[in-house]
């Protein structure tokens, strides 16, 4: 199955952030409502979103850490229909997260940590998490390391065998995702690459080819 295209908005206002999604939104499947932007101006985020786009699925990036309950339920209530946790949750909290989930018929996501262990994985996955986020970190891309490693790209093989979505991110760009080629990503996320564009809509149709081109 072809990933579905993710555009990761992670504005501070609404303006600066509905401009460029108007322009690119025909081309996505996935709106993230990204932690900067839920920082900034709260879940009314998700619900402007939810109003504006109603058929397309919408990522509450949260980040939830604890209180897992309380938080994932708001979400939801908002008119998400995915939420993240981080890889530190505990598996408790990850599992009130995955029980309100089911309740709204929704999703839960985690991203992986700078460590990566099969076996918390596999925890997750029992638990009811659908998707995992296979991440280069914006902090490792500042500091000029934009590679692809091999543990990463077998990663994907290896979650994806354990039942997951998975998901990849981190500044890529249209020209890197044959690093994937044949590999079994579920969604790929892109999101200053488009929202940042001088043409937001031409940067989306970019990679939405370069994905029909490589997972043709």
């Amino acid at each position: 199955m072809r990933p579905r295209l993710q555009v990761a908005v992670d504005a501070t206002d609404m303006v600066s952030a509905l401009g460029p999604l108007n322009k690119a939104v025909a081309h996505v499947d996935v709106i993230e409502c990204g932690t900067i932007w839920v920082i900034a101006e709260g879940l009314k985020v998700v619900r402007e979103v939810r109003a504006l786009y109603p058929e397309k699925t919408i990522l509450a990036d949260v980040r939830i850490a604890e209180a897992g309950s309380l938080i994932s339920r708001q979400c939801f209530e908002a008119g998400a229909d995915w939420v993240s946790c981080v890889a530190g949750a505990s598996l408790a909290t990850i599992g009130q997260v995955v029980k309100v989930a089911e309740e709204f018929g929704g999703e839960v996501q985690v991203e992986l940590g700078e460590t990566y262990s099969a076996e918390r994985a596999r925890a997750w996955r029992e638990l009811g998490v659908k998707h995992v986020i296979v991440k280069r970190s914006r902090d490792r891309e500042a500091a000029g390391d934009l590679s692809w490693g091999e543990s990463d790209v077998s990663r994907v093989s290896e979650l994806a065998e354990m039942g997951f979505t998975v998901t990849v991110t981190g500044g890529i760009k249209a020209n890197e995702l044959d690093v994937f080629k044949g590999r079994p990503v579920g969604v790929v996320i892109a999101g200053r690459g488009i929202m940042k564009a001088d043409d937001p809509e031409a940067a989306a149709l970019e990679m939405r080819d370069a994905i029909e081109r490589v997972w043709p």
